[in-house]
């Protein structure tokens, strides 16, 4: 990641400028990885979050992505202010300015006042179209997770029915499909409560068309993350719009997720706590416990 604004290339500096005239003053955000540069930046007219990526990546097409939201959920996602390609000897840039949106992560524990409005921000994402949007049946070509998990997490299926995980998740692209627009990467760091009870939620880099119930489902295994039992959390998601009355596609979407989460966990490191919570989910919806 670029270490501050002016360690940005010449151009890629003028490029916002452009956008933001006078800027006096940049703070860098944390944990911003996927980006060379993610910063708040301070202009007379007020504050810009700035988002900017160099070469041709996944990382930019997430960026992209992130764009893309900012139209089609308006005030839910961050409003798009500028975006400009840029290059800089021969190397693409995007740079990308977006609302700022000061405020607080949502609290996800059991009994916090947040539940309601965060329930009621999900309510309003899954009533939005995802016209152009790759759906998530078509990114989960790959189902054969739990197969490969004994070569490279043999202690993560001890328990399991390694077959029986894999044909559960076998059906989860069949069961997720819809034309819903939906985040796919929800957590208690993507809605941003702000000071008058206001949500937005950020980080729109894997947005799909799904279910309307798709959100909420991998909202569940966050909840449970943060202490709500299995059926504690499915009986909250239970209030949400289009929630299924069938228990094999929520089981189907359970042992795919906890099975991707837990490969990938292994295999690049790109894990937490969550991780455990889907596994914990996808047992209690086959009728193991852990």
């Amino acid at each position: 990641m670029v270490d501050g604004w002016g360690s940005l290339p010449a151009v890629v500096r003028q490029a916002a400028g452009r956008h933001l005239g006078t800027v006096d003053s940049v703070s860098a955000v944390p944990g911003g990885q996927n980006n060379d540069l993610a910063a708040v930046f301070h202009t007379r007219d007020g504050a810009v979050f700035v988002k900017a990526v160099r070469g041709i990546s996944r990382r930019m097409r997430w960026l992209r992505n992130e764009i893309t939201a900012g139209t089609l959920a308006p005030g839910i996602a961050p409003a798009v202010i500028f975006a400009e390609d840029v290059e800089v000897d021969s190397d693409p840039w995007l740079v990308v300015g977006f609302q700022y949106l000061p405020g607080r992560p949502a609290d996800l524990s059991p009994g916090s006042a947040d539940l309601a409005i965060v329930g009621q921000t999900l309510d309003r994402i899954s009533a939005l179209p995802a016209p152009g949007i790759r759906g998530l049946h078509d990114r989960w070509s790959v189902r054969d997770w739990w197969r490969r998990l004994p070569d490279v997490a043999p202690h993560a299926v001890t328990g399991f029915d390694v077959d029986q995980m894999d044909q559960w998740a076998s059906l989860a692209p069949q069961a997720v499909q819809g034309d819903r627009l939906v985040h796919t990467d929800l957590h208690a760091d993507q809605f941003i409560v702000g000071a008058g009870g206001e949500v937005h939620v950020i980080d729109w880099g894997f947005p799909g068309a799904a279910a309307g119930w798709v959100d909420p489902a991998f909202l569940v295994i966050r909840l449970i993350d943060a202490g709500h039992t299995p059926h504690d959390a499915e009986e909250w998601a239970a209030a949400r719009p289009g929630w299924p009355t069938d228990s094999a596609a929520l089981t189907a979407f359970a042992a795919l997720v906890a099975g991707l989460w837990t490969y990938r966990e292994a295999v690049e490191g790109a894990g937490g706590p969550w991780v455990r919570a889907a596994r914990n989910y996808a047992a209690w919806h086959v009728g193991r416990s852990d």
